[in-house]
C-alpha cells in the first residue's frame, strides 16, 4: 500500500516537475523573435534563436515574426495631378486631376518588437500600415501626373513611396522594405473615352501624314513634268536642228548633183512629178498633149517635145526656129 503512495507521489511530483519545466522554459526560432510580458508588463525582448527561461504561470511569451511580410492594398482610385512640368520638374500650371485606379503593395519587417507591441499590437499591424500605405499613395500620386505613373518617374514614385511609408512605420517599430505599384489604369468609364481620344489622334496624325505625301507626290510628280517638258524640248530643238542641217546637206548635195548633170536630174524630178501626181485617187489632169509636162513621153532625151511645143507657141513671122524658145507654162490641174 505504501509503495502504490509512494509512486503515485512520484508520478504526481514529476508531472509538476513537467509542467514547471514546460513553462518555464521556451524555445525561439530562426523566423521568430519573443517578448516576455510578466502581467501585462513587457519584460524583456528575444531576437536570437535558442532556449530561454522565464518565471512559470506569471511570465507570458509573444512571439513576433522575424521575415519580411507583405501588406496588400486593395484597388484603389487616386485623383493624379494633370499639371505641366518643366525640364528642371517644376509644375508649371496646375489644371484638373485624373482619376486612377492603382494597385499597390508594401514588404515590411519589424524591427522593434517592444515598440511593435506598445503601439499597433500583432492584430493591428495589417489595418494599421494599410491606412499608412494609402495615405502615401495619395499623396505621392497626388503630385503626380498619368505619364509619370505610368512610365516616366514610376521608379521614383515608388521609391518616394517607399521613403514617406517608412518614415511613417518608424513610431510603429516597423521597416518598411519596399513599395511597388502592380498596375495603374483608368476608370472603366474613362477607358473607352480614351480609346476614342487616342483613336481620333492617330487617325488625325494618319491624315497629315497622308496631305505630306500628297503634297511631296505633287511636288515629285510636277517637277517630273517639268523635267519632261524641258527634255522633250531640248530633244525637239535638237532634232529639228539636226533636221535642218539634214535638209541643208540635201539640198547641198542635190545642187551639186544638178550642178553635174542637168539633163539628168531634170529626167529624175519628171519622174518623181509622174510618180507622185498619177497615183490611183480621182485626180485629173488638163494638159495637152504636147505639153512640157509629158515631154518624156514621145522622147526619152525630153528635147524634141519641148521644140515642137515652143514651135507651135510662137506666133507667125516670129524668129527662125534657131531663136531660143520661151519656157512653156506650167500644167494646171483640175479635180
Amino acid at each position: 500500500m505504501r509503495l502504490s503512495l509512494v509512486g503515485g507521489a512520484l508520478a504526481l511530483v514529476l508531472l509538476i516537475a513537467l509542467v514547471v519545466a514546460y513553462s518555464t522554459f521556451f524555445t525561439v526560432y530562426q523566423t521568430r523573435q519573443a517578448l516576455v510580458v510578466r502581467l501585462g508588463q513587457p519584460v524583456r525582448v528575444i531576437t536570437e534563436p535558442g532556449l530561454n527561461a522565464k518565471i512559470p504561470f506569471i511570465d507570458a511569451v509573444i512571439y513576433i515574426d522575424k521575415r519580411i511580410l507583405a501588406i496588400e492594398s486593395p484597388a484603389q482610385e487616386v485623383i493624379a495631378s494633370s499639371q505641366d512640368r518643366s525640364d528642371a520638374g517644376v509644375p508649371r500650371a496646375a489644371q484638373a486631376g485624373e482619376r486612377l485606379v492603382v494597385d499597390a503593395f508594401a514588404r515590411y519587417r519589424i524591427t522593434d518588437p517592444l515598440k511593435f507591441y506598445q503601439t499597433v499590437g500583432p492584430d493591428g499591424a495589417s489595418s494599421q500600415l494599410s491606412i499608412l500605405l494609402n495615405s502615401a499613395l495619395r499623396r505621392v500620386l497626388g503630385a503626380a501626373t498619368l505619364a509619370d505613373a505610368v512610365r516616366n518617374r514610376r521608379e521614383a514614385l515608388m521609391m518616394q513611396m517607399r521613403e514617406q511609408l517608412n518614415r511613417d512605420a518608424q513610431p510603429f517599430g516597423i521597416e518598411v522594405v519596399d513599395v511597388r505599384i502592380r498596375r495603374v489604369d483608368l476608370p472603366e468609364q474613362n477607358s473607352q473615352a480614351v480609346y476614342q481620344r487616342m483613336q481620333t489622334e492617330r487617325q488625325r496624325e494618319a491624315a497629315e501624314f497622308r496631305a505630306q505625301g500628297s503634297q511631296k507626290s505633287q511636288e515629285i510628280r510636277a517637277r517630273a513634268d517639268r523635267d519632261v517638258t524641258v527634255l522633250l524640248a531640248e530633244a525637239t530643238s535638237q532634232a529639228e536642228s539636226i533636221r535642218g542641217q539634214g535638209d541643208a546637206e540635201r539640198n547641198r548635195i542635190f545642187a551639186d548633183a544638178y550642178g553635174k548633170d542637168t539633163d539628168f536630174f531634170s529626167f529624175y524630178r519628171t519622174m518623181q512629178a509622174y510618180e507622185r501626181g498619177m497615183q490611183h485617187g480621182d485626180t485629173h489632169f488638163v494638159l495637152r498633149p504636147d505639153s512640157d509636162f509629158f515631154r518624156f513621153f514621145g522622147d526619152p532625151t525630153g528635147k524634141a517635145t519641148r521644140d515642137s511645143a515652143a514651135a507651135a507657141a510662137a506666133p507667125a513671122g516670129a524668129a527662125s526656129p534657131s531663136a531660143p524658145s520661151a519656157p512653156s507654162p506650167p500644167p494646171r490641174a483640175q479635180r
